[in-house]
């Protein structure tokens, strides 16, 4: 018979490397087996597998009796390693529920405390312990945490019912409430649970733990944690673990408490201890934010003992796993146990810090520092800052927690809703202000460029979400009055802030500031030059940049772009003369109409690809021919229409009725690319003219010839290659001749039609080069336009038909093999062929390491993630070398 638990001692004895532990028993049963084997002082459990989560899906969700026949005896054997037992209430066990994906989701599944409690139990354990209190404050938050995630009860009646009970008894703390106090708490929840389900709260342990390892399998698929996994790429088919641990209690005494740390500062890498604590309260006190919690270097006068000890054991994490560790500890009167160690989240900035002075330290190597930072993050450190000047000027109305590094200004917004609402309305910045986010909250928060919440410390959720998606915040700023209700902010000084009003963020000081900030473009060096030269080492993938003018150019050039992948031709026609010319030629009758309208668009196009030679040196630019439709530089309406006929010398009726015979019903697979070129080979002809005498103009300028690319749109058929090539090879070669240079150029197309990459071989015949165009190879293989796939792809990632945009991270299993099927094909043709990818997937982590996989040449993408696909490349190279 399958296993599907393993006690965390069965999990420290697995002859498995670490990853693929992760992969049976998720990432927090793998580390609690891992700190098991160490010898930590962890309470102990067992974890129920992530293979066990697939059955449950498997069989309608629902756990067969052989599953919950495994949990019942693995509970029995945790009875006798514990020495106490489930439901008994003479010795009580009780336990915690809680979920552990393979990789760190925070937040976004549930988790049960205080499991096993029930009427009997906790009356006779209050006798027991002689701690009322303790006993029905656990039982309290217990009732509310099984009402909330195992029964999706209104998590709001139970908290205004606690509210109201404080209320009434004039108190704000609820460290204030009695034993009495919380007995009516229990009887009210009681109460208000039976109102929600007649049946009345549950009262038999074993019927409590089933329902919760339902629930936390169930969360797996909870909208909140199917976005997390979309934007991080983490696929719905791996499910979740549930680990069942003996509970400690932080809230037993004043000797007791609860904590979460780092070993170095995730917010600037600095390797110091951070974190905090509270004394008499359990962890979701700490990671909520309901109350403020003390620095973690408080406890070393507080209790040295325990704190030593966590030093030293922190140490050991460290040591052990190689990495900077977030840990979850409990003091339980005076012992310290640990709870949860992984590897920390933390911002880019500190990301590089740690793992450049670990690799100083001689703790690991180049290739292993290059493995722990996340490329995406790189992000972080590419946007803004404020503006040194302003930043001066400005006056900060109230100071909270610096819990996430960077700088932002926008509208204020109050819910996530409204953000996602003000970005579909066009809203460029916003800032999120909430007295204290929770998970519901992921998606606006990833839209925000701020996050200010009223409550909560550098561990609350807002700052571990924030820092792992690199986004600026400032949290536990208290002297601010949100209401979300009326959509206001009452600053200190007694002025009121609404909807929409500027703010501005300093997530690296707290500072916040009641109006707009300038922001500037960060400066670049140190740990960040370093880490990219280890990257540029050891990668073999080039990496270009999308760029269709001299500023972006010179900003990827900076960022370490080794040439421009693609230039998009068309970009350059929209100036207001250049358009006016444009439209001459497309309205134009006759061939000579056409040349003359040509000619005086040449001049533009010339000076256009001077510039980015002159900018890029000696790097590659690859120029891509005319692409789109020609009624798109077209107006559309008859007021447009109108005055432009005027100024073409037609009448209103010619040239509406030309606007109409170039309308198509399916543009993306209408007259377009190179099949424009076919139709009028005097656009290639003058496009040709325009790259080529750029070129000779630029090689004699500066001395180094330069060998132009160019690169031939939408290519189906090698005849259409063939026809227009013959256009682009004539014009060149004159004008060469002429010029007396011997310059070389290359001629070759974009893979962007299923029919292109099935004839690869025939395309490579005339192709030098193929660049994949993965935006329409992905439309046309899909058969959606990816401008309306968002009405429904929504559905699809929730019924988990796709786990990912495919406009974002390539479709390994089709488009993928159409491109690696393109590799070969060409290959076998022209062995010596250049391959690269220009779509937006250039920029994508999983795509760089796909195109790696597959032996392309190049990745391209847009200027600012050219860094995040150096380091992409590096890691897939890392990875092969390694064999992982």
């Amino acid at each position: 018979m399958k296993k599907y638990v393993y006690l965390f001692k069965e999990g420290a004895a697995l002859d498995m490397p670490l990853s693929k532990k992760k992969e049976l028993l998720g990432g927090k049963g793998a580390n609690l087996a891992e700190m098991t084997g160490i010898g930590l002082p962890v309470p102990q459990g067992f974890t129920v597998s992530t293979e066990a989560c697939t059955k449950y899906y498997e069989d309608g969700a629902q756990m067969t009796d052989e599953m919950k026949a495994e949990v019942l005896a693995n509970l029995r054997e945790l009875e006798k390693i514990t020495g106490r037992e489930f439901g008994n209430p003479e010795n009580p066990l009780l336990v915690s529920v809680r979920s552990g994906a393979r990789e760190s989701m925070p937040g976004m599944m549930d988790t049960v405390l205080n499991l096993g409690l029930n009427d009997e139990v906790a009356a006779q354990f209050a006798k027991d312990t002689g701690n009322e209190r303790f006993v029905y404050d656990s039982y309290r938050r217990f009732i509310q945490m099984f009402a909330d995630v195992v029964r999706n009860f209104p998590r709001e009646k139970f908290e205004h019912q606690f509210d109201a009970i404080k209320e009434q008894k004039g108190l704000e703390n609820d460290l204030d409430l009695t034993a009495e106090d919380l007995k009516e708490v229990v009887e009210v929840y009681k109460k208000e649970f039976a109102e929600l389900d007649p049946a009345g709260f549950p009262q038999k342990p074993e019927e409590q733990l089933m329902a919760a390892i339902g629930a936390v399998f169930g969360s797996w698929n909870n909208d909140r944690a199917i976005t997390y996994r979309r934007l991080n790429d983490i696929p719905g088919s791996w499910g979740t673990a549930v680990n069942v641990q003996q509970m400690v209690y932080g809230n037993r005494s004043e000797t007791s408490g609860t904590g979460v740390a780092f070993t170095r500062n995730p917010a600037t890498g600095e390797n110091v201890l951070y974190g905090e604590y509270l004394m008499n309260a359990q962890g979701e006190d700490v990671v909520s934010g309901v109350r403020t919690p003390s620095p973690i270097a408080a406890l070393h006068e507080q209790m040295p003992d325990c704190y030593n000890q966590f030093v030293k054991i922190c140490e050991t994490l460290e040591s052990h796993y190689k990495d900077m560790q977030d840990m979850e500890f409990t003091i339980e009167d005076g012992r310290l146990y640990m709870l949860q160690t992984r590897n920390g989240k933390r911002t880019a900035q500190a990301a590089l810090r740690i793992a450049v002075e670990m690799v100083d330290e001689g703790m690991i190597s180049k290739d292993q520092a290059l493995l722990m930072v996340d490329p995406k993050a790189l992000d972080q450190l590419l946007h803004p800052n404020f503006d040194n000047d302003s930043y001066k000027a400005a006056k900060a109305v109230a100071t909270g927690l610096a819990a996430s590094p960077g700088a932002a200004t926008g509208h204020l917004y109050f819910t996530a809703e409204d953000v996602m609402a003000a970005k579909e309305n066009g809203v460029q910045d916003m800032i999120l202000v909430r007295n204290e986010t929770s998970p519901e909250d992921i998606e606006g928060m990833n839209l925000a460029h701020g996050i200010l919440t009223v409550r909560g410390g550098m561990t609350s959720h807002a700052a571990v979400v924030a820092r792992g998606m690199g986004t600026c915040c400032v949290s536990g700023c208290g002297s601010l009055k949100v209401s979300e209700a009326d959509k206001t902010v009452v600053l200190p000084d007694g002025r009121v802030l609404h909807e929409g009003d500027w703010l501005s963020l300093n997530g690296s000081t707290g500072e916040v500031f009641a109006e707009q900030i300038k922001t500037v473009a960060p400066e670049i060096g140190g740990n960040f030059a370093k880490f990219m030269e280890w990257a540029d080492e050891a990668r073999k993938l080039k990496v270009r940049t999308n760029a269709d003018n001299p500023r972006d150019a010179k900003q990827a050039k900076e960022f370490g772009a080794e040439g421009i992948g693609l230039c998009r031709t068309e970009h350059m026609f929209f100036d207001e003369e250049r358009i006016f010319n444009f439209r001459r030629m497309i309205t134009a009758e006759t061939l000579e109409a056409r040349e003359e309208a040509l000619s005086n668009i040449l001049p533009y196009q010339r000076e256009d690809f001077e510039n980015l030679y002159r900018t890029m040196g000696k790097y590659g630019v690859n120029i891509r021919f005319l692409d789109p439709p020609l009624h798109e530089f077209l107006p559309h309406t008859d007021e447009e229409i109108a005055p432009l006929a005027e100024s073409l010398g037609m009448t209103f009726e010619a040239l509406k009725e030309r606007v109409e015979s170039l309308k198509e019903f399916n543009p993306m697979m209408g007259h377009r690319g190179c099949r424009l070129a076919v139709t009028y080979p005097e656009i290639a002809a003058m496009q040709t003219r325009a790259v080529i005498e750029a070129a000779i103009n630029v090689s004699k300028e500066t001395g180094t010839l330069i060998e132009p690319e160019i690169m031939i749109p939408l290519v189906g058929e090698v005849k259409e290659l063939s026809f227009v090539k013959k256009t682009v090879v004539a014009t060149a070669d004159a004008i060469i001749a002429e010029s007396g240079l011997d310059m070389k150029y290359h001629v070759g197309t974009m893979i962007e039609i299923p029919r292109a990459a099935l004839t690869a071989d025939k395309i490579a015949q005339e192709a030098e080069f193929f660049s994949f165009g993965t935006n329409d190879l992905t439309q046309m293989t899909f058969g959606f336009s990816r401008d309306d796939a968002g009405k429904f792809l929504g559905d699809y990632y929730a019924n988990n038909i796709y786990e990912h945009d495919p406009f974002a991270t390539i479709d390994v299993d089709g488009v993928g093999q159409l491109v690696k099927m393109s590799v070969e094909k060409g290959k076998s043709t022209r062995p010596d062929i250049k391959l690269g990818i220009c779509g937006e997937h250039g920029g994508d982590p999983k795509t760089v390491e796909f195109c790696h996989n597959v032996g392309l040449t190049y990745v391209s993408c847009s200027p600012f993630r050219v860094p995040l696909a150096r380091l992409a490349a590096a890691q897939a190279a890392v990875k092969e070398k390694l064999g992982k």
